[in-house]
């Protein structure tokens, strides 16, 4: 049968690594499909900023629930849920994958942080990892409830983010892999790709790795692919919100200082494209079928 996470499998098989573009809403993830990615990112910082809030866990589960389901049902591409810590412990992951696989995701991301969390990349931040026997719990029970069994499960470790270093990073995934993981995530805020090439080159396992290279912008195809293979997802981690931020600030700013919309009106999408991506042809046929 075809399922959105049977495809997703297909495409890191067929292409060897898939490109996987951060989403937030319905429109964005339309969005998304029609720029050619091969799969979606449900993420979480992102839906945290649209709710005008820090990525420190104070997105519950139902909200982001709730948006995956909205995603899903918007269009055709597999979607990444970012599940961050799985929302508390074993038990409490348990009914995560079961409510996730329910909405139709091809892929969960589960984290090894403690909960709450803080996200990764801010400086300073606080980043503390759970112990290893106990995200291995945690992925035996992701596993064990997991109805589809082409539902990807990926693990992903912090330890290069908390500053543990190669080696821990390495002995996580390891163990990551052991417990049931599909995939291991690794990642770090480093400005350069050196530290996550060294682990990519490092890894000895059969798991396909996941990047996230929103820190050091410079890892690109060419360069993910000179590492003999060993990458399967690269996930464009929030750079739809930060472009969203960026031209709305422009245009705000334009209609200010113009006094008035005469220039702005120029520069944005016009109505007829928004009734596109809503669909409104659609509603218009119908109207003529059905309204009698």
């Amino acid at each position: 049968m075809d399922t959105p996470a049977r495809r997703l499998r297909q495409s890191v098989k067929t292409k060897g690594l898939a490109h996987v573009m951060a989403a937030h809403s319905p429109l964005s993830a339309k969005l998304v499909e029609e720029a050619g990615f091969d799969a979606i990112w449900a993420s979480g910082f992102e839906l945290s900023a649209l709710y005008g809030l820090p990525d420190v866990s104070l997105v519950t589960m139902t909200q982001h629930l709730d948006m995956v389901r909205a995603m899903v049902g918007s269009c055709n591409l597999p979607i990444v849920a970012d599940v961050d810590t799985g929302f508390g412990n074993a038990i409490n992951v348990l009914n995560t994958v079961r409510e996730y696989e329910r909405a139709g995701v091809a892929a969960l991301v589960m984290e090894d942080k403690t909960f709450p969390k803080v996200t990764s990349l801010v400086a300073d931040g606080r980043q503390e990892l759970v112990r290893l026997e106990e995200f291995q719990g945690k992925l035996d029970a992701a596993r064990s409830v997991r109805a589809d069994p082409d539902l990807l499960l990926i693990a992903r470790t912090e330890a290069l983010i908390a500053g543990l270093g190669n080696e821990e990073a390495l002995r996580r995934a390891r163990a990551y892999e052991e417990a049931g993981a599909d995939m291991v995530l690794v990642h770090s805020k480093q400005k350069t790709p050196d530290e996550i090439e060294a682990f990519v080159r490092a890894w000895d396992g059969t798991a396909p790795i996941v990047l996230v290279p929103t820190a050091y912008p410079e890892m690109n195809q060419e360069r993910i692919q000179a590492l003999g293979g060993k990458v399967g997802l690269v996930i464009y981690g929030n750079h739809a919100i930060r472009a969203a931020v960026g031209a709305m600030q422009k245009i705000f700013a334009t209609i200010q200082a113009d006094g008035g919309i005469h220039r702005a009106d120029r520069e944005i999408a016009s109505v007829e494209e928004i009734f596109r991506l809503q669909g409104m042809d659609c509603v218009k046929a119908n109207e003529k079928r059905y309204l009698r």
